[in-house]
């Protein structure tokens, strides 16, 4: 086997570590088994009947931890080789920009002469703009037949189908989007159109080319399609506290009165009412400060209005946590952001975190106390712009108190994930940490500008920014 000249030591960690492109790593442990894994892939796919004869491919970075993810050296599978017939010697080895650094030994006839993957320059834009551990091209009939139902669409979608659970992230009721970028005469005049769907679908973790097959991507060979998930809160976390205390607080405050009395009769107001009286009822009968009946329609709206503003008053005064004061707060500020009145505040590590991850491949969801409404306002029109291309989803009360367990056993059932230890959450509140690691999820606590104590001893990771993650 050709082999490139052995390359400095690199000082890594504190240690002296031989360069990845001497000789000795090349055909080390870490290598050899990549090559094998691949050579092993390459016969199950066509077995499967994903790849035939010598078309489609498989690339994998060798993962070794003392090394950063994109310096790892990538294996490559040739090109003109029956895939079934694939053995760890016909493996490439590229060092991280693309350069060969190991190529096989040319074999007798009938085998044609070695040629790395038509696929390399794809394969590369997919390691550069996702930080992929492997990269799969498939020329899978019913990847082609997707891209042939419609030939005007540039995308692919699909929601409702058992299988995309398998995709972490989604779950059953969410919606697949796949690009479909058009083919070429050769593999290699993709890549530019490849690169732009990736940019332009900064969530999608795979490529259709239309009558051709696809390109699909992920953290390593096994994830290929699958990412880990972060859900993130608001108030303390992406969002200082005194922004929503000091600003939007006030605002729906001050505006209950004008709100309801501007869209009384639309039914999304008369649907606010009628959670509200259903609140203030269950209140009522259980002693809350601040709660007072709630006249009768037939009192007139000015009277209804009126109780309507001291009840919503005493709620936001006692900041409580419930579903039909953040539906209505929702829809107050609603008015304000689009009519320029208010504009939300991210902290400045916040938008360059959610690209990052974006680009990374992990799915990025919400979970607040405020509506999904509100949430996506907040995320909509903030001080950085719209970060909404950034996120995958809201979850809001309605799927639970943030304080209890159930709420995240919950969404780790609507994302579609095999095991809740796959979901990151970030929140600044000691009791909703707590609860999501009971649930079995990753906690990490945000600890921001204006955020309360933590207890002592309180045994959670805790970061000052995102860029700690």
């Amino acid at each position: 086997m050709a082999v490139a000249s052995a390359a400095p030591l690199l000082a890594m960690n504190g240690a002296v570590k031989m360069a990845t492109n001497s000789q000795v790593y090349l055909e080390g442990t870490k290598v050899k088994e990549t090559k094998s894994l691949i050579a092993e892939l390459c016969r199950h796919f066509y077995n499967q009947g994903w790849v035939s004869g010598t078309g489609g491919s498989i690339t994998i970075k060798v993962n070794d931890d003392s090394i950063p993810k994109p310096q790892q050296l990538i294996v490559m599978s040739p090109s003109g080789v029956q895939k079934e017939r694939m053995v760890e010697e016909d493996m490439y080895v590229l060092s991280s920009n693309g350069c060969v650094l190991s190529a096989p030994l040319a074999k007798p006839y009938p085998y044609k002469s070695p040629k790395c993957s038509d696929c390399a320059p794809l394969f590369l834009k997919a390691y550069e703009m996702r930080n992929a551990g492997a990269v799969i091209h498939s020329h899978g009939m019913e990847s082609c037949i997707v891209t042939m139902l419609n030939p005007l669409l540039k995308e692919f979608r699909i929601t409702h189908m058992e299988m995309i659970k398998g995709i972490q992230g989604h779950g059953y009721y969410d919606e697949l989007v796949v690009p479909i970028i058009e083919n070429t005469a050769h593999e290699r005049e993709l890549t530019e159109s490849l690169t732009e769907a990736i940019k332009a679908y900064p969530k999608t973790t795979a490529v259709l080319v239309r009558n051709h097959g696809i390109y699909v991507w992920g953290d390593s060979w096994i994830s290929a399609k699958t990412q880990r998930c972060v859900v993130l809160d608001i108030e303390g976390t992406t969002t200082p506290i005194s922004f929503v205390i000091d600003v939007l607080f006030p605002y729906a405050r001050d505006n209950v009165g004008r709100h309801l009395d501007a869209t009384y009769d639309s039914a999304e107001t008369q649907e606010d009412i009628k959670l509200l009286r259903a609140q203030v009822q269950e209140d009522l009968e259980n002693g809350v400060v601040g709660a007072v009946p709630i006249p009768s329609d037939d009192a007139g709206k000015e009277e209804v209005i009126a109780a309507l503003v001291t009840n919503v008053e005493a709620m936001i005064k006692a900041d409580r946590k419930i579903t039909a004061l953040k539906e209505l707060q929702g829809h107050i500020w609603q008015t304000g952001f689009q009519n320029n009145e208010l504009e939300a505040v991210v902290f400045d590590d916040v938008p360059e975190a959610l690209e990052r991850w974006t680009a990374l491949g992990l799915k990025v969801y919400i979970y607040s106390s405020g509506s999904r409404l509100a949430q996506r306002l907040i995320f909509g029109y903030t001080n950085y712009g719209d970060l909404r291309k950034y996120l995958c989803g809201f979850f809001d009360t309605t799927v639970g108190n943030k304080r209890e367990t159930k709420s995240y056993t919950e969404i780790t059932a609507s994302l579609g994930v095999d095991n809740p230890s796959e979901i990151l959450f970030v929140t600044d509140v000691y009791q909703e940490a707590i609860a999501a690691k009971a649930a079995g999820l990753e906690v990490i606590i945000s600890v921001r500008p204006g955020n309360g104590p933590l207890p002592e001893n309180h045994g959670f990771r805790t970061i000052t920014s995102f860029s700690e993650i």
